[in-house]
């Protein structure tokens, strides 16, 4: 079975200040995204796909998808605002995205396989993207067995500032239950809590960091629920459709089941600029130890 990696690079990078899914951190220049394709085609994953923005299309492909033309399948999607179920239109002044669940509903042209939703702003490590590559590699193109790669909360926190996670519910024998999306999360001293809620974490709560394993069956289910989005919040200038949420939806529904995938790589992002100093050098320490190849990919 052909498994795709659909890589979300469509952000704006607003707290970060600037295009994080073309930075180039490695010490060959590499981007994160770079990292995340090299680790999926070294794992059997036969094609890529790029969701992307029109304004940046043309220095994408030059910095980011040339790097893997001559070994891959690459194609592009673009997310755009107006790229709705019909009946719907963009709201007036609406300017934001409208989040990762529309940007992997728009890839749904250009998926035909089983496939692995990612960030392109998150490092996730050679383990779990060949861990859920193993997993798509046996489900039919519309099965609805899926899977999510969880890190530990503690794992994924910035020292520059408050994140957002969806800590998940995860059953005893390590099926997804649902998601609640926390959106100041930080420690401070030895505690690590939510500012909104209050909410103190012990840090093993497993979270989502948008790493899907899911098959095209997923699609019908999304634009559903867009669209009941659309009806309730669509109005709402910055309500964002997330995929957790939209997966916790499908498997409340019955219309899927997610086993989650525990992961012992490395997770770590850029959601702030203070964290790319961080990231520079845990990307040099791994392409010294010869996981990544010292003369870039």
């Amino acid at each position: 079975m052909e498994t795709t990696l659909l890589v979300l690079a469509a952000g704006m990078g607003s707290r970060y200040g600037g295009l994080k899914q073309m930075d180039p951190l490695g010490p060959q220049g590499e981007t994160i995204l770079d990292y995340s394709v090299y680790d999926a085609l070294r794992s059997g994953f036969s094609r890529v796909v790029f969701v992307i923005r029109r304004d940046f299309e043309e220095e994408f492909r030059e910095k980011v998808g040339g790097r893997f033309e001559d070994r891959a399948d690459i194609g592009y999607v673009f997310q755009q605002m107006n790229d709705l179920p019909g009946g719907f239109a963009v709201p007036e002044g609406r300017e934001k995205q409208w989040g990762t669940g529309h940007a992997v509903w728009c890839a749904r042209g250009a998926v035909d396989g089983p496939f692995l939703a990612i960030n392109a702003d998150d490092f996730y490590g050679r383990e779990a993207i060949a861990g859920a590559g193993e997993f798509l590699t046996a489900q039919p193109d519309d099965g609805t067995d899926w899977c999510m790669v969880g890190y530990r909360l503690d794992a994924t926190l910035s020292p520059s500032g408050d994140v957002s996670r969806g800590v998940c519910g995860v059953s005893a024998d390590g099926m997804f239950e649902a998601v609640a999306e926390y959106t100041k999360i930080r420690r401070v001293g030895g505690v690590i809590a939510d500012a909104v809620t209050g909410k103190i974490f012990s840090g093993a709560e497993p979270v989502s960091m948008n790493c899907w394993g899911v098959t095209p069956a997923v699609f019908g289910g999304l634009e559903a629920l867009f669209s009941k989005f659309l009806d309730a919040r669509g109005g709402t200038e910055k309500a964002e459709f997330y995929i957790p949420d939209a997966v916790a939806a499908l498997v409340a529904a019955g219309a899927g089941s997610v086993r989650v995938l525990p992961v012992g790589s490395r997770w770590f992002g850029v959601t702030y600029r203070e964290d790319r100093a961080g990231v520079v050098a845990a990307l040099a320490e791994l392409t010294a130890s010869g996981e990544y190849p010292a003369e870039g990919m």
